[in-house]
C-alpha cells in the first residue's frame, strides 16, 4: 500500500465554526480528560514522599505510580461495554463518583495497600474518561470541526496535568514541602489527592445536563430523539436532521450490540484497521511521555536540581504542554492528522536523542549527580521540545483519530480495546522507569526515541487521512470490516 493510497479522499470545505451548543457539550465531555490528567499526574508532587513515608523500594513506587493505568486498561475496556448499553452520559456520571471517591480515599491511605486499592480504582475512572471523552465528541461534532472540538479532550488532559502540578507546588511551597502538617493532622502531600474530588463533583452534576450522542440514538432505534438532538445541537433545519439520522441509521448495528468478537479476523486475529489503532494508541505511550509527568520533579532532584526549581520545571513542562496543545487545536483541522503525526514523530525523536545524551554527561557530586556546562540547559530544552512535540502531534491527534477512525459497527469496542492497550502500554512505561533510571537513564531516552522512530514509520505506511470524512464514511476505508471478514471466512 503507497502513502499516496492512505491519504484517502481530497477534503471537503471546511464550513464555518461550529454551533454554540456542539461547543458546550464537547466541553462538557471533556472534563472528563481534565480528571483524567489530573488524576494521573498529581502522584508527581507526592512520590517521594509517598516513597519515604510508605518505605518503598523501586518496584513498589513504581507499582503506586503504575497501578492507576493498569486500572485504567480494564476501565477502558469496561467502558465501551457500558457506553453501548447504557448511554455515554451515564457513563460519565458514574465515572464522576469514583473520580471523587478514589480521590479522597488516596488523600486517607494508612498502608500500602490501601493506597494501591484506591490508585487502582483511580485508574477505572480514568479508563472511563479516555473512551468516553472521544466518543461523545466524535458522535456530536460535524465533521469540520470534528478534529478542533475532539482536541479538547487533550486540551483537558493537559490542563488537568498542569493544574495536578501547580497545585502539587503550591501546597508543597505554603506549608513547606510535601511532608509538611496540615489541615486535621494530614500532611501536605495528602491533599494533593483530596483536591481532586472538587472538579469531580462538577463533573458529575454536567453530566446530568447534556444530550445522548445522536449516533448512539439512532442505534438504538430511537430516530425522533436523534433528530431532536441532532437539530438542537448542529442548528440544522428539521429535514436535514432527519436525512442525516437516517444515513446514521444505515451504518450502525441495528439489534445487533458491538462485542469485542467484532473485531476479530481469522486470517490476522483482528481487523487491520484496529490493529492500525492499537498500534498507535500503544506506541502514545512507548514514546516515554509519562515519565515527563510522572517522574519529572523526582527526576530533575536527581540530576542537581533544588526541591522547589524541580517543582517549577514540572510546571513548566506542563505549561508548555498546555500552550502546545493550543496549537494543535489550530492546526488539526487544516493540515490534517497524518502531517501533524509525522512532524510530531520527527520531533519527538530528536529530542529523546538530544535528551540521551545529556544524561550520559552526568557526573557525580556529593551523593549526588548533577549535568556540567551546557549540558543541563540543553538537556532542559530537549525535554521542552519532546513535550512541544507531543503536545503538538501525538498528544491530542491519537485520540482524535482513535475517535473517528473506525467505523460506526465497530467505533464503541475498537475504542476500548485501543485505549486500554494504551493504558496497558503506560503500565510497562511506568513500572519499568524507576529500574530502567537505576540501570542506565541515557539507555531509557535512547529506548524511547526508538520509539518515536516506529511511531513515525506506523504513520506513514499504516494509518489513513481522516480530516473533513463524516463517521459515517469511515466503513469505506480500503479495508473494511465486512471485506476482510468475508476473505478471510471464504470457502477454501
Amino acid at each position: 500500500m503507497s502513502g499516496a493510497d492512505l491519504v484517502g479522499p481530497p477534503a471537503v470545505p471546511r464550513s464555518d465554526k461550529p454551533p454554540r451548543r456542539v461547543v458546550l457539550v464537547s466541553v462538557v465531555g471533556a472534563v472528563g480528560g481534565f480528571l483524567f490528567g489530573f488524576d494521573t499526574a498529581v502522584i508527581n508532587g507526592a512520590v517521594d514522599a509517598i516513597e519515604e513515608n510508605f518505605g518503598l523500594d523501586s518496584i513498589g513506587l513504581g507499582t503506586v505510580v503504575a497501578i492507576t493505568l493498569l486500572g485504567a486498561a480494564a476501565g477502558a475496556l469496561l467502558a465501551g461495554w457500558m457506553a453501548d448499553r447504557i448511554g455515554r452520559p451515564r457513563v460519565m456520571g458514574i465515572a464522576a463518583i469514583i473520580f471523587a471517591a478514589s480521590s479522597v480515599g488516596c488523600g486517607t491511605a494508612s498502608t500500602f495497600w490501601t493506597m494501591v486499592a484506591w490508585r487502582l480504582l483511580t485508574g477505572v475512572a480514568v479508563g472511563y474518561a479516555t473512551v468516553l471523552g472521544p466518543l461523545y465528541i466524535s458522535e456530536v461534532s460535524p465533521a469540520s470541526a470534528r478534529g478542533r472540538l475532539a482536541s479538547l479532550q487533550q486540551m483537558a488532559i493537559v490542563l488537568g496535568i498542569f493544574a495536578a502540578l501547580l497545585s502539587d507546588s503550591l501546597i508543597a511551597a505554603l506549608l513547606g514541602g510535601a511532608d509538611a502538617e496540615t489541615f486535621l493532622s494530614l500532611p501536605a502531600w495528602r491533599w494533593m489527592f483530596i483536591v481532586g474530588a472538587i472538579p469531580a463533583l462538577g463533573y458529575g452534576i454536567c453530566s446530568l445536563r447534556i444530550p445522548e450522542s445522536p449516533r448512539y440514538l439512532a442505534a438504538r432505534g430511537r430516530r425522533d430523539d436523534a433528530v431532536r438532538v441532532l437539530a438542537d445541537l448542529h442548528a440544522i433545519p428539521r429535514g436535514q436532521a432527519e436525512r442525516d439520522v437516517e444515513r446514521m441509521g444505515a451504518t450502525a448495528p441495528g439489534e445487533h450490540r458491538p462485542r469485542f468478537r467484532d473485531l476479530l479476523c481469522r486470517r490476522t486475529g483482528l481487523l487491520r484497521i484496529v490493529w492500525a489503532g492499537v498500534g498507535i494508541a500503544a506506541l502514545q505511550a512507548l514514546v516515554g511521555i509519562d515519565v515527563i509527568f510522572y517522574y519529572s520533579t523526582s527526576l530533575w532532584k536527581s540530576v542537581g536540581f533544588g526541591e522547589s526549581a524541580s517543582f517549577g520545571l514540572s510546571v513548566l513542562s506542563s505549561l508548555i504542554n498546555v500552550v502546545s496543545t493550543v496549537i494543535a487545536i489550530v492546526l488539526i483541522d487544516r493540515i490534517g492528522r497524518r502531517r501533524l503525526l509525522l512532524a510530531g514523530s520527527t520531533g519527538m525523536a530528536v529530542s529523546l536523542v538530544l535528551m540521551s545524551i545529556g544524561f550520559s554527561r552526568s557526573v557525580p557530586v556529593g551523593d549526588g549527580v548533577e549535568l556540567p556546562g551546557a549540558w543541563g540547559p540543553l538537556t532542559l530544552i530537549g525535554a521542552n521540545v519532546f513535550v512541544v512535540c507531543f503536545a503538538v502531534s501525538w498528544g491530542p491527534v491519537v485520540w482524535v483519530l482513535l475517535g473517528e477512525m473506525f467505523p460506526n459497527a465497530i467505533r464503541g469496542p475498537a475504542l476500548a480495546l485501543a485505549a486500554s492497550v494504551n493504558w496497558i502500554s503506560g503500565v510497562a512505561v511506568n513500572l519499568s522507569f524507576p529500574t530502567l533510571r537505576e540501570l542506565s537513564l541515557p539507555g531509557s531516552y535512547a529506548l524511547y526515541a526508538v520509539m518515536a522512530l516506529l511511531s513515525w514509520l506506523l504513520i506513514r505506511f499504516g494509518i489513513r487521512e481522516t480530516m473533513n470524512r463524516e463517521l459515517e464514511d469511515m466503513s469505506e476505508a480500503p479495508v473494511t470490516q465486512a471485506s476482510e471478514r468475508d476473505a478471510t471466512t471464504a470457502p477454501l
